[in-house]
């Protein structure tokens, strides 16, 4: 949705996922995060901005006119994960990716009982407390149609 939206309206687009990870599977300390986050803000008067870090989500908010929150449940995401293309922009090769996915599938499937920053609990919080236009997306056929 985020990457048709973005190419729908010639606008940028940032997957939190490339400001968020170093090599491997570390997770880049927040502060760095943030000012890449940041320099992304202050060089683009428009944008789509897409990923599940509350964390970053929360410092975006403020410059925020619209919110979606696609939460189509586990079984939908775990579906998608088993039908990823290879993202070359993540991985080194198909294989790589591949040898990530009962990792991935593990994670996806904590979603709802997780307290960090990419469970539900913060992304309903995040959800709830914005007061700008939004839109919980709970299908498929919903985010696809708008």
């Amino acid at each position: 949705m985020a990457r048709q939206l973005a190419r729908s309206q010639s606008i940028p687009w940032l997957s939190l996922d490339e400001i968020t990870w170093a090599e491997g599977a570390e997770r880049l300390p927040l502060e760095e995060s943030a000012q890449a986050l940041r320099a992304f803000l202050d060089s683009n008067e428009r944008w789509v901005i897409e990923g599940c870090y509350s964390d970053l989500i929360e410092l975006a908010l403020p410059f925020c006119d619209e919110l979606r929150f696609l939460n189509p449940g586990i079984e939908v995401c775990v579906a998608h994960c088993l039908k990823r293309p290879w993202e070359p922009e993540k991985f080194s090769s198909e294989k790589e990716q591949k040898e990530t996915l009962a990792n991935l599938i593990a994670w996806v499937q904590e979603y709802e009982t997780r307290a960090d920053e990419c469970g539900l609990k913060r992304h309903r919080r995040l959800f709830e407390s914005f007061s700008g236009k939004k839109r919980e997306y709970k299908s498929i056929d919903e985010y696809i149609e708008g």
